[in-house]
């Protein structure tokens, strides 16, 4: 089953405000261009949309999605366990390097964001790009089925 990407934000400085944009290019071995973190092993981070809802639910809280502070939010796919895994983002192949822990930063958004997120995959993944490739929000989303 297919999924879909529903958000691109881009950090422009560490500690920056997330940009929300509705196109990007992903570049092999060093993340979404524009992003403050380019080259590092969490070259792009993604949360799922039902993930996000949940903890909203969950702390009875309505933040934005940008306040994870994560690259892309994905929909209709499951994200947790999936260390190793390649998944496809339009025509980009990214690795998923595994879970994304939540910071500090979680509970100055919301407090007890952190905690909630840290368990089940709650902070979502990181991934190293594969390829280079734009990508759009609307994007089919989908795991690779050979290599992942």
């Amino acid at each position: 089953m297919a999924g879909r990407l529903e958000a691109i934000w881009v950090k422009r400085a560490h500690r920056g405000p997330m940009d929300l944009v509705t196109r990007g290019t992903l570049v092999a071995s060093r993340g979404l261009q524009g992003n403050a973190d380019q080259g590092r092993r969490r070259q792009v981070t993604i949360i799922a949309q039902e993930k996000w809802a949940d903890l909203m639910r969950e702390l009875g809280a309505s933040l934005p999605p940008s306040a994870r502070r994560a690259n892309l939010m994905v929909s209709g796919i499951e994200l947790g366990q999936s260390r190793n895994r390649i998944l496809r983002i339009g025509a980009a192949r990214l690795r998923i390097g595994g879970e994304t822990r939540p910071c500090e930063r979680m509970d100055e958004a919301f407090g007890g964001l952190r905690r909630a997120m840290a368990s089940d995959w709650g902070g979502g993944v990181y991934a190293e790009v594969l390829t280079d490739a734009e990508i759009a929000v609307g994007d089919e989303v989908a795991w690779d089925s050979n290599g992942g």
